[in-house]
C-alpha cells in the first residue's frame, strides 16, 4: 500500500524518490481501495484516512469518487466496496486457468490449517488431480498433478458426483450405497470420507462452482485419522474449506 509520509507532506524528500512517471494521486486512490479487507469491510472516513495516512479531506474525495463510479457505497458514516471492484482484476483473471486461479487460495488454506489441500475435476467415474499443495506424505500412493482415483470412494469425487443430475448419475452406474451418500452431499454442500480410500486417511471436500452455479471442480483437505478426529475436522477444517471454495468460485466467476 502506498502511504504518503508526514515528512513528504511537510516537503522533505521521501526516503525512496518516486520516478518521474509516478502518479501520486493514482497511488493514493489505490491505497484507499486496498485499505478495505475481510477484517475491515466497512470503514468510516476517519478509519480510511488513518489506514492510508491521508488527510480526511483527501480521503473523502477518493471515497466519494469511488461511490460515484459504483466501486463503493456509503451507508451512514461507513463506506464499503461493491462487487464492481472485481472488474479491476478481470483482465488478469480472464487469462488464468482454473488451477492457476485456485493455487494461491489452496496455498493459503494449507498454511492456515497445516494440512495438504488439492483440487480435482471429474472425468467419467474418476477424478483427476489438477492442483495440489502437499504438506506431508499421507498416503502410500504419491499424489501428483494428473493422479486419478475412483470418484465413488473419494470426498472430492462425491462432491463432483453430487453436482450431476440424477440421469447423469444413473448413467454412471452409481452403486446404491454410494448414491445415498451423494444425495446427502448434495444437500449439505460437502463430503467427508473416513478411511474408505486408504486406512488412516480422512478427507473433507467442497465444490467449486462457475458463474452459473454449476459444479466444475472440488477442493479438499486430507489428514491422518491419528491426528484429527472426525469432530475436529468438521469443527476446525470445514469453515476454512468452505470459505476457500467460495473464494475460488468468486474468482472463477469474475474471470468470465
Amino acid at each position: 500500500m502506498y502511504k504518503s509520509s508526514h515528512s513528504e507532506q511537510k516537503g522533505s524528500a521521501p526516503v525512496n524518490e518516486p520516478s518521474s512517471d509516478f502518479v501520486q494521486s493514482f497511488a493514493r486512490g489505490l491505497s484507499v481501495i486496498r485499505s478495505f479487507s475481510a477484517g475491515s469491510p466497512a470503514q468510516t472516513l476517519s478509519e480510511v484516512a488513518a489506514a492510508t495516512d491521508l488527510s480526511r479531506a483527501t480521503a473523502r474525495r477518493f471515497l466519494h469518487t469511488l461511490v460515484e463510479l459504483g466501486y463503493a457505497v456509503s451507508t451512514g458514516p461507513h463506506f464499503q466496496l461493491t462487487p464492481r471492484v472485481l472488474e479491476l482484476g478481470s483482465s488478469y483473471l480472464s487469462a488464468l486457468t482454473l488451477p492457476a486461479i485456485a493455487q494461491p487460495r489452496l496455498e493459503l488454506l494449507s498454511r492456515d490449517v497445516g494440512e495438504s489441500s488439492s483440487m480435482s475435476v471429474l472425468d467419467g467415474t474418476e477424478i483427476t488431480y489438477v492442483c495440489r499443495v502437499p504438506v506431508r506424505r499421507i498416503m502410500t500412493v504419491n499424489i501428483t498433478i494428473g493422479t486419478r482415483f475412483p470418484a465413488f470412494t473419494t470426498s472430492m469425487g462425491r462432491v463432483l458426483l453430487a453436482g450431476l443430475g440424477d440421469d447423469e448419475l444413473g448413467a454412471l452406474g452409481t452403486p446404491p450405497s454410494v448414491l445415498e451418500e451423494i444425495t446427502a452431499t448434495r444437500e449439505r454442500g460437502w463430503a467427508l470420507v473416513d478411511q474408505e480410500l486408504e486406512p488412516g486417511l480422512r478427507s473433507l471436500a467442497a465444490p467449486v462452482v462457475d458463474g452459473g452455479g454449476r459444479t466444475v471442480a472440488a477442493i479438499n483437505l486430507s489428514t491422518q485419522s491419528a491426528s484429527h478426529t472426525v469432530g475436529e475436522i468438521l469443527d476446525d477444517f470445514l469453515p476454512h474449506l468452505i470459505t476457500t471454495a467460495h473464494a475460488i468460485s468468486a474468482d472463477l466467476a469474475a474471470s468470465y
